[in-house]
């Protein structure tokens, strides 16, 4: 049975991912009463996870590509990103190929096709190492209103992490409710109450009562 779990953290401040200036001699702490009255910035953060489980034999595979309908999935995705173009590594691609060939934390940038210009090179992060450490690099991506995605290790595979500056939870959650079946269940999980790994993995010990902020998305479920 595929385990698919959704991980969602809201309304983080993308100032906090600015790499913070600690020699007060040189950071600009002057504010005007304009800036301190305007609204923080914020992104929303998804952890897009997945656990392969025996059923009768308790027996576990976790990462996202393990799942039996991974294929599904990323079609899935796909229809929910489809007004967005992908580039990685320099040129443009479809998500299959970045879910197949991609590297651990090199990042897939997405770009809303009306702001794509088709002549240009397409944005490249530095990854030499995991992107989501590259705090300041993430943050401007973000702030021109693109998508960042990429691979996060798994204990026996991976999972994805993606970016954005809008709350995009809606766009995911409604094409992958639709591969809902007696073999796979979906667990919407809200990240800020989610903060130990035992309560990560809680379908190890509490699959029919989850912890919580993890929620069963059934058939009838809206948002």
């Amino acid at each position: 049975m595929d385990l698919f779990k959704l991980i969602y953290e809201h309304d983080l401040r993308l100032d906090e991912l600015k790499e913070r200036q600690l020699d007060r001699s040189v950071q600009d702490v002057s504010m005007s009463i304009e800036d301190f009255m305007k609204p923080d910035p914020t992104f929303s953060k998804f952890y897009i996870s997945g656990t392969l489980m025996v059923t009768g034999d308790a027996d576990y595979t976790f990462g996202l590509n393990r799942l039996e309908k991974f294929s599904p999935v990323i079609q899935s995705l796909k229809r929910a990103l489809s007004e967005y173009q992908i580039s990685y590594e320099n040129r443009w691609i479809q998500i299959e190929e970045f879910a197949e060939n991609a590297e651990i934390g090199n990042p897939a940038i997405f770009t809303l096709k009306e702001r794509c210009d088709w002549d240009i090179e397409p944005l490249k992060l530095d990854s030499d190492s995991n992107v989501g450490h590259k705090k300041s690099e993430l943050a401007e991506v973000l702030g021109a209103d693109d998508l960042v995605l990429y691979k996060e290790p798994a204990l026996q595979g991976f999972d994805f992490h993606l970016f954005s500056k809008r709350n995009i939870y809606p766009k995911l959650f409604y094409p992958l409710q639709e591969l809902l079946s007696s073999d796979f269940r979906f667990f919407s999980i809200n990240g800020k109450r989610i903060q130990s790994e035992r309560k990560f993995y809680f379908e190890t010990w509490a699959l029919d009562k989850p912890p919580h902020g993890v929620e069963e998305v059934f058939k009838s479920t809206k948002i």
